[in-house]
């Protein structure tokens, strides 16, 4: 196996696919990267067993087909310094891969490709096109809400739902609930799957706010995201995400507009002195103003109030401020809108001329 590549063609897409490498090593081959030369073309794979990254580059110049599994982190430490614009030649011979590039020679170890782990293959169920942009939105509008090691494992994900020409994602810690809605042009197959957190943190990493266009597969236990630049596969959670329907606050009767910034500087300074570990704040709502206040062990206490638009009754309610200050920095718009029903039921938060995108934060006791 022998091919020649220039350093920044070879640098992008090792950084690429080592993103899905195992670190912690409990199988010494999970730790290596896949380096397949075929057809022209240099195919790399990396994985964990619960996400895979493919991504190919087109060769030029002599080559020699073949496979082999070297470590990847040294890989990309190795052509991560080498200098800019350098050449390097790449081949395989008894074990033994070997990188020279200028007068730099470099020897690393193997292993087998044979027995790289490579998820099955497996047909697509539901499969939909859309802009890297919409799926950045879809994701990045709930993926903060996830939980983390939570002992309901179907929590720490993301749903993602096509339901009729709407798709959805949605994603729940318990304690709040984030939902971002896309109109698609077409109808779509029914169908709910939870992407585990580690899969929607590596298509975050590997997505940004282009047009480009993205190929989503969904199957019964993977999903499978095509672009121009990588192929990227992850399991998906077994298990069935709650009916985040019924916790949609549907009475609420106060409804408060205001200023997305100055809400969400006020919050920020009053967190300072709520308590560390519960992080609660008082809202109390009256007409055109609300009082936001905190405090904490030490005696120590904030207080902010903040214009609203808002006439009727009033109401006292306690939040995380944490949960709101997330909420309120998923959002993009100038003017955010609050609806509550009473001092026990939980707040919609939304984007005043946007309905796509929607936030639920339960209150809490102080």
């Amino acid at each position: 196996m022998k091919f020649t590549i220039s350093r920044e063609n070879f640098l992008q897409p090792l950084q690429l696919v080592s993103g899905a490498v195992e670190r912690r090593h409990t199988l010494p081959i999970l730790s290596n990267v896949l380096i397949k030369v075929s057809e022209g073309s240099l195919w790399l794979t990396g994985t964990d067993l619960e996400v895979e990254l493919i991504s190919n580059i087109a060769l030029a110049g002599d080559i020699q087909e073949g496979e082999i599994t070297v470590p990847a982190k040294k890989l990309v430490d190795i052509v991560r310094g080498l200098q800019d614009g350098s050449e390097l030649e790449f081949s395989v011979t008894e074990s033994k891969a070997m990188l020279k590039s200028g007068r730099s020679k470099f020897t690393l170890s193997t292993l087998s490709a044979t027995d790289y782990p490579n998820l099955e293959d497996w047909q697509g169920e539901v499969e939909f096109e859309l802009s890297q942009a919409q799926l950045k939105k879809l994701i990045e509008s709930t993926a903060f809400a996830m939980a983390q090691q939570d002992v309901r494992y179907y929590l720490n994900g993301l749903s993602l739902e096509t339901e009729d020409n709407i798709i959805r994602t949605v994603a729940t810690d318990g304690h709040r609930l984030a939902l971002c809605r896309l109109d698609y042009g077409n109808n779509l197959p029914n169908r709910q799957v939870i992407i585990p957190r580690k899969g929607v943190l590596e298509i975050l990493r590997l997505i940004d706010d282009s047009d480009k266009s993205l190929k989503v597969q969904i199957g019964a236990n993977h999903i499978r995201i095509f672009s121009t630049a990588f192929i990227f596969t992850s399991k998906l959670v077994d298990g069935r995400f709650p009916d985040y329907r019924r916790v949609l606050p549907k009475d609420g009767d106060k409804i408060i507009e205001t200023n997305k910034l100055m809400l969400k500087n006020a919050f920020s300074r009053a967190s300072i002195l709520s308590n560390e570990k519960f992080k609660g704040v008082r809202l109390n709502l009256s007409n055109a103003e609300l009082k936001i206040t905190a405090n904490n062990p030490e005696q120590e206490e904030a207080e902010e109030i903040v214009d609203v638009q808002y006439q009727g009754d009033d109401l006292e309610i306690g939040f995380n401020v944490a949960y709101l200050i997330d909420a309120l920095n998923a959002l993009n718009s100038e003017v955010v809108k609050l609806t509550m029903a009473d001092s026990n039921s939980s707040a919609l938060i939304e984007d005043s001329g946007d309905e796509s995108v929607l936030y639920v934060i339960m209150p809490m006791r102080l």
